[in-house]
C-alpha cells in the first residue's frame, strides 16, 4: 500500500451504532469537477444536510441522523486512484429515511409538480 505506483482510496468506519445507515460512496463523473461546486450543490439540495469540515472533524455520523428525515453527507474528497471521481460518506436514519418516507416524499413532489 505504501508503493506510490498503487492507487488506493480508503474509508475507515467505526462500529457498532444504535441506529442509522451509512454508505461510503464512490462516484465517477464524465468530466472533471470542482469540490466546492459539489459541496454547494449538495448544500442547496432539499433533504440533504452537509456536514463536511475536516478542519473541525465535522462529518456525518448516525447519531446526527437519528429521528430526522434528512440525509447527511460529508467527507467529500477526490478519489486520487481514479480520474474524475470523488468519495463521500452518507448517513441517514434507517427507520425514518427508507422506503416509506421516500414513497411519501416522491408522492408529495408529484403533487407539487402537478403530475398527479
Amino acid at each position: 500500500i505504501l508503493d506510490p505506483a498503487i492507487n488506493v482510496t480508503a474509508t475507515a468506519v467505526r462500529v457498532p451504532v444504535m441506529g442509522g445507515h451509512s454508505e461510503a460512496l464512490n462516484i465517477e463523473f464524465e468530466n472533471d469537477f470542482d469540490l466546492s461546486d459539489i459541496r454547494m450543490l449538495l448544500h442547496q439540495q432539499e433533504g440533504i444536510t452537509l456536514k463536511d469540515d475536516p478542519t473541525t472533524n465535522t462529518y456525518p455520523m448516525p447519531l446526527y441522523s437519528e429521528g430526522k428525515n434528512d440525509v447527511f453527507v460529508g467527507r467529500i474528497r477526490r478519489d486520487e486512484s481514479q480520474k474524475n471521481t470523488l468519495n463521500m460518506w452518507v448517513v441517514s436514519d434507517n427507520l425514518r429515511k427508507g422506503a416509506a418516507t421516500n414513497a411519501v416524499q416522491i408522492a408529495q413532489l408529484l403533487v407539487k409538480k402537478g403530475l398527479v
